[in-house]
């Protein structure tokens, strides 16, 4: 058991900008613990998963340096996990790589077999699955709250990325793209994102620290602009 993966789709509408989470297995992981998302017609906006529900307002390492102390965390309680101490000191990561063409490829092929469209490589949402992983990877966490308190739509939206539908699927622990990719079609919830028919584009992240328990920080991130 060394696959951590959670997934969460957001959408919005002109005039109606609130979500809703509700949860969801995984597959495979610590925890199997995952989210999904969709507008709230209520106006409504909560995030829930598999240790409870949280209002939205409601030791680590980065570049290889080892830090005594972080910034304040701003991440609500219980809406992160963590993974047990040398779970993964038995994988072998030296040849861990993203090849983020090779990645797209992939997905759309496995779209295009469910006769969906194709998604294009997106700078914007590279950056702010970049921004997540790096988070993810300084805490050594899993999550889709950053440190900062942000959401996948908050991060997607302040790369200046106007979206109509986001969604977002996170792994950690996973030696090889094709490792997590299985992963997430093997989740419904995050199988629905990969499939996510409205999905025009996609950015995809990795980042690696060998000093922390996860060792590899996956996020993908799935949207279509306004």
């Amino acid at each position: 058991m060394y696959r951590v993966a959670l997934s969460i789709v957001l959408a919005a509408t002109l005039g109606l900008g609130a979500c809703s989470l509700n949860t969801s297995s995984v597959s495979s992981g610590f925890n199997e613990l995952g989210d999904t998302a969709s507008v709230s017609p209520s106006g409504g906006s909560s995030f829930g998963n598999a240790t409870g529900s949280i209002d939205r307002s409601s030791r680590s390492s980065l570049n290889g340096t080892r830090v005594a102390a972080l910034a304040p965390d701003k991440a609500p309680k219980g809406s992160f996990e963590k993974a047990p101490p040398g779970a993964l000191s038995d994988r072998d990561y030296s040849h861990t790589a993203l090849d983020a063409e090779r990645a797209r490829d992939l997905i759309n092929q496995y779209r295009s077999e469910k006769g969906l469209k194709p998604l294009r490589l997106n700078a914007s949402l590279t950056e702010a699955a970049k921004e997540h992983s790096r988070d993810l990877a300084k805490w050594d966490r899993i999550s889709h709250y950053g440190s900062d308190g942000s959401n996948p739509w908050d991060r997607v939206k302040r790369t200046g990325y106007k979206p109509r539908v986001a969604a977002e699927n996170v792994g950690t622990g996973q030696a090889s793209f094709d490792e997590v990719l299985k992963g997430w079609k093997e989740s419904p919830g995050h199988n629905k994102n990969l499939l996510l028919s409205d999905g025009r584009e996609m950015g995809l992240a990795l980042v690696q620290d060998p000093k922390t328990e996860f060792k590899s920080f996956w996020t993908l991130v799935i949207g279509t602009a306004m």
